[in-house]
C-alpha cells in the first residue's frame, strides 16, 4: 500500500476581507469593523494551517495594507503574500518581509485571479523582482498554468517554488477534468525534476481536492473561498480542520 505524505494547507483569507469591505470599505482600519481577517488567520492556524495567504491588490478591493502588516505581526506560522509584479506592491513586500511571496497576474476587471502568470512574456520584468526578493530573504513562488514552457521558464528564472493553477481542473467535469488532472500531473513532474517545489491552488474545495493530492512531489495547497464558505456554518477553525483532514490522503 502506498503511503502518501500529508499535504500542507495554506489558508487564503482574502474573502474574509471581502465581507468586511462590503460594509466598511471607507473605514476598514477603524475599531469595531468586522469580520477581521487577522482573527480568521489565527483561527485557521488553530485549525492546522501551516501558513496564511493574502493578496494585496493594487486596487485594495479586499485586503488592505494594514491587514498585511498586522498579519505579519500576529500569526505564528508564515505569511504568503500574493501580489502582482508592480513597483508599489514590491516595495510594500520588501517592508513587510513575508516568508513567501506568490507572484500572480492581476487585472482590475477580474473578480478573482484568472489564469496563471505568463513567465515567458513577462520574463524581463520578473527577473529584477525575483532578485530583490531573494536578496531580502523572501522565497518567491510563481503562480502558473500547468504548461511545460512555463515550468521551463520558471526554472530558468531560478524560482524556488511554483504554484500550479488548478482553476481549469476545478471548473471541468468528466473527461475534461481527467485531461486537466493529467496536465497538472505532468507539470508537477517537470517542476519537481527541475528542483522546484510544487504547490497548487485555485478553485479547490472539500470535494474536488482529493485527486489533486496525487500530484508528484506536491507540498502545499493554498485554499480560501471554500474554507470561508464552510466557515459560515461551522466556524473558521473547524472549517480549516476539516480541510486539513481532507489532505490526509
Amino acid at each position: 500500500m502506498t503511503v502518501w505524505p500529508a499535504i500542507e494547507l495554506g489558508v487564503n483569507i482574502d474573502h474574509v476581507a471581502t465581507v468586511r469591505q462590503a460594509r466598511y470599505a471607507k473605514n476598514s482600519s477603524s475599531i469595531n469593523v468586522e469580520p477581521d481577517p487577522v482573527e480568521a488567520a489565527l483561527a485557521a492556524e488553530r485549525g492546522g494551517a501551516i501558513g496564511i495567504t493574502a493578496h494585496l491588490r493594487q486596487d485594495r478591493r479586499h485586503v488592505v495594507d494594514s491587514d498585511i502588516f498586522r498579519l505579519k505581526e500576529a500569526i505564528g506560522t508564515k505569511l504568503n503574500l500574493e501580489m502582482g509584479n508592480s513597483p508599489e506592491i514590491v516595495a510594500i513586500a520588501l517592508k513587510v518581509l513575508p516568508a513567501d511571496v506568490c507572484l500572480v497576474p492581476e487585472s482590475r476587471e477580474e473578480v478573482t485571479t484568472e489564469g496563471g502568470l505568463d513567465c515567458i512574456s513577462h520574463r524581463a520584468a520578473l527577473e529584477p523582482t525575483l532578485k530583490s526578493m531573494r536578496d531580502a530573504g523572501i522565497r518567491v513562488s510563481l503562480f502558473i498554468d500547468p504548461d511545460p514552457d512555463q515550468i521551463a521558464t520558471a526554472a530558468s528564472l531560478g524560482a524556488p517554488v511554483v504554484e500550479l493553477h488548478t482553476g481549469a481542473y476545478a471548473e471541468a467535469s468528466g473527461v475534461a477534468r481527467d485531461e486537466e488532472l493529467a496536465r497538472l500531473m505532468e507539470a508537477a513532474r517537470l517542476a519537481s525534476e527541475a528542483g522546484i517545489q510544487v504547490n497548487a491552488g485555485h478553485g479547490l474545495n472539500y470535494v474536488n481536492v482529493q485527486p489533486i493530492l496525487t500530484l508528484p512531489k506536491l507540498v502545499e495547497l493554498n485554499i480560501g473561498h471554500s474554507i470561508v464558505s464552510r466557515s459560515i456554518f461551522v466556524g473558521f477553525e473547524q472549517a480549516t480542520r476539516e480541510m486539513v483532514e481532507c489532505l490526509r490522503f
